[in-house]
């Protein structure tokens, strides 16, 4: 195949995937752990991922995650000690090695210094192993895949015999011969031959099995563990001998004598099985001089445009659907039969079709719907590592507790969620939870709880921040509004409006700034971000108790129940999430606002009018507000009446984007078909408060309450 960028995508899709299981294991670990799995899970990823970085010839990668999976291999053959500076290592190796892949990826250049410098540290650290045991208890600790004669003498001589015979179900689990062997030709001169004896007939041959072996000589000054390191992870069936070389024997005899006595009878009637063909070699045709292969393979190519993105899908989701499509099909062949001769007697039989249909298109859609749902855990699983970094960098001590992990949301809320909770965690461990000695002196335990919980509620996904800190200092929240102008001081404001106050831009109660917080830039982004997806933040706190951060989003934001209304000669839809309420227009009810805007007395409080007709320029509608409706929806901290001549029906709609053709249009969040063909805009809720009635906008009006 001339195009490599398929492959490429793979092997980095791949490599992603292993450096997650890498730092989740290394986070997993606790110093002194004896827990060999994990051990075994971590060093996996990594000679995966060195593997397929010398397969592409990536040898920057392959180089460096060598000597990582070298730590790793004395960890986990009981050589060395978990330790804490030894973790801490491994992760900043893990960092390390993402830049390096995304910089492959991206062919941008590498950072040299900081490969190098990484690198000198962990050959450091495996010239000092911790907890060093005996050579023999090390080799027994790796199981009995090896075989080696003289194992005492670790004298190289002039090289070594090996005989290397992987289990029929090797390739399954990963093994690929030719990177072994050419990690092998790395350490010295190296011929190997094939035994292909174990083959079975045709009748009995599974393709997926391996029944080849191999015996090869490598000749040069190599220790004995430097080979048993390319075998190390070789587990299960496979066996691999090792013996040294005899120094009388030449490159022919000793690859003769490596085999077994009954592969020999057999290379004897088959003389082509024990030509001795060098690793680099490739078999030529007489009289042609072999292509020489190019130093490296292709580069992965940029992409021309932007990256489409995938996602995994289980295989019961793609079952189910398939099940609905044949579904859909029987009905249709069903209605089919409609179309020539109907008879008015068979109207029933319609009817039920149709009933049927419209079940199929509905569980159809539910399900397609099913396939864009990931679980947040692919979100979570970031913050244990970022919880560790910054609480050993502020010097607190913090517990992270996830629950409801598996809990499932729209790959594109998924995807836009990640910064805001980023900068949630990040205030609740700078802000939020004390110092071990803060702590103690409140009577708390010296280690804080952070909780990272999600779970379902309606038709929305809720995720809360949870920490046992300090709780906000109320007091010293609304001194510092009243200080900045935010609210004035003969205000009186409520616990959950004095809350809402950090959500203020640049609001800060910071005495020092640093490098994790306190500039008070980002809790009004991240409020606006998670409006701008559907959802809502709030914040519930008890001064010394601790703080909640509430977030509530739509399950997914390609589908949406939607109230449909009608401007003039223009359909809208606002989406049901944002609507508090419908109500018709009482004129005694409405007040004028320094000659404005329109205030409408609802209940205890004066809401803002905003008519549709004007804010989207429309020639036709209705003006007189005894006529039309009044919306109340809520949204960016406020409340406010949109003003319509008509509420229509109820649906759910499916989101189309605009920004394609159109880019940003202010007011609108996408557009949607309605049943007849008619095209009809989503209208922004959050989008029109900040337009007209935000910081900023045309007009700025406060929420005020009824006198």
């Amino acid at each position: 195949m001339s195009d490599m960028s398929e492959f490429y995508e793979v092997f980095f899709e791949e490599c992603f995937e292993g450096l997650e299981v890498m730092e989740s294991g290394l986070l997993a670990l606790q110093p002194g752990s004896t827990d060999m799995e994990e051990i075994n899970t971590i060093f996996r990823a990594a000679h995966s991922i060195k593997g397929g970085s010398a397969t592409f010839d990536f040898n920057d990668i392959a180089s460096f995650t060598h000597v990582m999976e070298t730590l790793l291999d004395q960890m986990r053959s009981g050589e060395r000690e978990v330790t804490t500076p030894d973790i801490d290592l491994l992760l900043e190796s893990v960092d390390c090695l993402s830049e390096m892949i995304n910089a492959t990826r991206d062919e941008e250049a590498l950072d040299e210094a900081r490969i190098a410098d990484l690198k000198k540290r962990l050959e450091d650290a495996l010239e000092n192993p911790a907890g060093a045991e005996s050579g023999d208890a090390s080799d027994e600790a790796k199981g009995d895949s090896f075989t080696a004669g003289k194992e005492e003498d670790d004298s190289a001589g002039p090289g070594w015999k090996i005989r290397f015979v992987p289990g029929v179900n090797a390739i399954e689990e990963g093994l690929d011969p030719l990177a072994i062997f050419e990690a092998l030709s790395d350490l010295g001169d190296l011929k190997v031959a094939c035994g292909a004896d174990s083959v079975p007939e045709v009748d009995n041959l599974k393709p997926e099995q391996l029944y080849l072996s191999w015996n090869a000589t490598l000749r040069g000054d190599v220790k004995l563990q430097r080979i048993k390191d390319v075998f190390g992870w070789l587990d299960g069936d496979s066996k691999v001998e090792i013996e040294p070389l005899e120094p009388s024997a030449d490159e022919g005899k000793s690859a003769e004598a490596a085999q077994a006595p009954e592969e020999r009878t057999k290379s004897e009637k088959a003389p082509q099985a024990e030509k001795v063909v060098p690793i680099s070699s490739a078999e030529t045709t007489p009289g042609k001089e072999p292509e020489k292969a190019s130093g490296k393979p292709a580069k992965p190519k940029k992409s021309s445009g932007k990256s489409e993105g995938s996602i995994r899908v289980s295989i019961s989701k793609i079952d189910a659907l398939i099940n609905l499509v044949g579904e859909l099909v029987i009905t249709q062949s069903m209605l089919g039969q409609f179309g020539e001769n109907f008879d008015l007697s068979q109207i029933d039989v319609l009817r039920d079709g149709l009933n049927e249909l419209e079940r199929n298109s509905r569980e159809l859609q539910q399900t397609a719907m099913q396939i864009r749902m990931l679980p947040i855990s692919t979100s979570f699983n970031r913050f244990p590592r970022l919880v560790r970094d910054l609480s050993n960098k502020l010097g607190k001590k913090v517990e992270l507790q996830i629950i409801g992990e598996n809990t499932e949301i729209d790959k594109t809320v998924l995807e836009k969620i990640g910064d805001p909770l980023v900068h949630l965690v990040r205030n609740s461990l700078d802000h939020g939870l004390e110092t071990p000695e803060v702590r103690r002196a409140a009577g708390k335990p010296e280690v804080g709880v952070l909780k990272l919980e999600a779970y379902h509620e309606g038709g929305n996904i809720v995720i809360d921040v949870i920490d046992d800190g300090a709780g906000l200092n109320k007091q010293k929240i609304l001194g510092k509004a009243i200080e900045r102008g935010i609210v004035s001081p003969d205000k009186k404001l409520d616990d959950d409006e004095i809350n809402n106050l950090i959500f203020q831009p640049g609001f800060s109660t910071a005495e020092v700034v640093s490098d994790v917080s306190g500039r008070g830039v980002g809790m009004d982004v991240v409020r606006r971000n998670i409006e701008d997806l559907g959802g809502h933040v709030y914040i519930m706190s008890e001064e010394g108790k601790g703080s909640t951060l509430r977030i509530t989003l739509p399950l997914t934001l390609a589908i949406i129940d939607g109230q449909l209304v009608r401007v003039g000669d223009c359909q809208y839809v606002i989406p049901m999430l944002v609507i508090d309420e419908s109500l018709q227009v009482d004129p005694r009810m409405v007040k004028r606002y320094k000659g404005q805007a329109d205030l409408y007395r609802l209940r205890d409080e004066y809401i803002p009018i905003l008519r549709l007709k004007e804010a989207f320029n429309l020639e036709t509608g209705g003006d007189n507000l005894d006529e039309g409706l009044l919306v109340v929806v809520e949204t960016e901290r406020r409340r406010i009446g949109l003003f319509v001549d008509e509420l229509m029906s109820q649906q759910q709609v499916v989101i189309k984007s605009i920004e394609r053709n159109f880019r940003k249009v202010n007011g609108f969040s996408g557009a949607t078909i309605l049943g007849d063909g008619t095209v009809a805009l989503i209208i922004d809720a959050a989008g029109l408060v900040r337009e007209h009635f935000g910081v900023g906008g045309k007009v700025n009006i406060p929420q005020v309450d009824a006198a």
